[in-house]
């Protein structure tokens, strides 16, 4: 495995911020890592690159055991912070001339020739950090994380703030580097966990609620089966409950429903239903879970 994470917690005072978590990250995996702010993510992030100390539990990346100030594992992980630290008065090639020293790579003219291509950062390379748009300082953060060419990279929200063109360019970028990289990625935006990663994370007030790939997330989830609806007249609630395998119901107008079943024939069934009331069907869409839904109800703080 790339990443082991084993019973890993992290409390700052009486806060949990990470409550005894676990999981794996496999060799070549794009995995996102969902959840609100403060979920935990950032703080598990941290943790993983060896920035900030675990209270309890272990982290291996590469089977090396990750502990704070290891170098050993810094050299094997690239990694992007939230906030992108830069040196802003610096021009882009001094900049990564500077983190080549830093890592002491050999030939380092050779390979950041190699990065600024690959990031697409050739044409800035002359630039003061300073002078470029939000996606290129982005793009300069990514050069810097994969300039050692590290096995791991960690991505703490690479693409937040960034315009639609910038997004797509961004996501390219971290497609390419996933082909011989295993990547962790943080994310608020949920079209970027379909885009790019291979299986996602959901974390929520310190603890794992989640963890598949999005169709089976949307297959274990409860009330997958769900048919939007729109009846000739207002049907109550109780009448509702007759339908064959219904489970529950949302009022969404005066006559539109959303009801969610036990099974993918609930169509039919709402059909049966209707006949057998004499209502008339206007409209009626089958729900598909998007990752927006499954993120909801899973995050979804108790009352």
């Amino acid at each position: 495995m790339a990443i082991e994470v084993s019973n890993l917690s992290k409390h700052f005072g009486q806060q949990t911020a990470v409550n005894s978590i676990s999981f794996q990250v496999g060799k070549g995996e794009i995995l996102g890592f969902l959840g609100p702010n403060g979920a935990g993510k950032t703080t598990t992030m941290r943790m993983i690159t060896g920035y900030l100390g675990a209270d309890e539990g272990e982290i291996k990346v590469n089977d090396i055991p990750v502990s704070e100030g290891n170098h050993r594992i810094k050299k094997n992980i690239g990694y992007l912070p939230e906030h992108n630290p830069l040196y802003l008065d610096m021009y882009v090639v001094e900049y990564l001339e500077y983190v080549a020293r830093i890592y002491g790579i050999r030939a380092p003219k050779k390979r950041i020739k190699e990065v600024l291509k690959l990031t697409g950062l050739t044409p800035e390379q002359h630039k003061v950090i300073r002078s470029l748009s939000k996606g290129y300082r982005q793009r300069v953060g990514l050069a810097q994380a994969i300039l050692h060419d590290p096995d791991v990279l960690i991505l703490d929200e690479p693409t937040s703030g960034l315009d639609p063109n910038q997004l797509v360019e961004i996501r390219r970028l971290i497609l390419d580097l996933g082909k011989d990289k295993t990547i962790l990625l943080s994310t608020h935006i949920m079209q970027e966990v379909q885009a790019l990663c291979n299986r996602v994370i959901i974390i929520s007030q310190g603890n794992i609620v989640a963890d598949g790939n999005i169709e089976m997330l949307t297959r274990n989830l409860n009330h997958r089966h769900q048919v939007e609806v729109t009846f000739s007249r207002t049907v109550v609630d109780e009448t509702l409950a007759q339908i064959k395998g219904y489970v529950t119901h949302e009022r969404l107008g005066t006559h539109r429903y959303r009801i969610a079943g036990e099974s993918v024939d609930i169509n039919e069934s709402v059909f049966d239903f209707a006949t057998s009331k004499n209502l008339k069907i206007l409209e009626m869409t089958t729900v598909r879970d998007s990752v927006e839904n499954i993120f909801q109800q899973l995050t979804k703080k108790p009352q």
